[in-house]
């Protein structure tokens, strides 16, 4: 798999009311709040505890970040995932998982966009933005598809 600078963090810092500030590669920053994650994951309650929180740093080559001595970590892309989602945007993980639950590869999921397969694969990887519009296309087609009407 290519390297996908846009999701190697370079900066993280913990903030109040469990939010992290980010910085990515690409120099894009994000405030990101982890309190639905944190509330819902027993995985993630120690970070309820803002001493445990505020240990907040990079791992190696910035593909996550770590809490306490590294015993709870959090992926990169999935922080820029959510990042993009909380602040109105269209996160890479839909497109993939819109893919997925329709059994669509790259081809076939362009092909019925009616974009490209390389801009599909941009936006399935994070590279670029999702366009509004290519959003509901996928939510359209996956409707009419379940209805039988999808062409």
């Amino acid at each position: 798999m290519k390297n996908r600078e846009h999701f190697r963090l370079t900066h993280a810092k913990a903030l109040k009311n469990s939010r992290l500030k980010l910085s990515y590669a690409d120099g894009l920053d994000f405030n990101v709040d982890l309190s639905d994650w944190i509330g819902t994951s027993d995985f993630l309650k120690p970070l309820q505890s803002h001493s445990v929180f505020s240990t907040v740093k990079l791992s190696a080559y910035g593909r996550a970040v770590e809490f306490g001595k590294g015993e709870i970590d959090l992926a990169a892309d999935n922080l820029r995932n959510l990042a993009v989602e909380q602040s109105g945007g269209i996160g890479h993980e839909r497109i993939l998982g819109w893919m997925y639950d329709n059994n669509l590869t790259l081809d076939s999921a362009a092909d019925v966009l009616g974009i490209s397969r390389r801009m599909l694969a941009y936006y399935r990887n994070g590279e670029k933005s999702i366009p509004r519009h290519i959003w509901l296309a996928c939510v359209g087609w996956e409707t009419l598809h379940k209805h039988g009407k999808a062409a």
